[in-house]
């Protein structure tokens, strides 16, 4: 992963990691199952933007070494598949 993705999907990772410690604060206080799930909603809704990012960086990379190598094309493939 390029540097300048891999320091965006840490952040985002951190963050959702801070979130995720909420969400356990608010099952532990007793909230509504309507205020966990929306929480839960927004931490899933997180994770697929870091993947977004990933898959992003991962087509740019085997788009530049294409040319190269016809195992890049593939790699390409199976991600975009397991990121679905």
């Amino acid at each position: 992963m390029s540097s300048h993705k891999r320091e965006d999907v840490a952040k985002r990772i951190a963050r959702i990691h801070g979130h995720v410690h909420g969400i356990m604060e608010m099952v532990e206080q007793g909230r509504s199952y309507s205020e966990v799930v929306q929480q839960i909603s927004a931490v899933k809704a997180g994770l697929d933007s870091a993947v977004q990012i990933i898959v992003e960086d991962l087509v740019e990379d085997c788009l530049a070494k294409s040319g190269k190598n016809k195992s890049a094309a593939l790699e390409l493939k199976e991600v975009m598949a397991r990121a679905r």
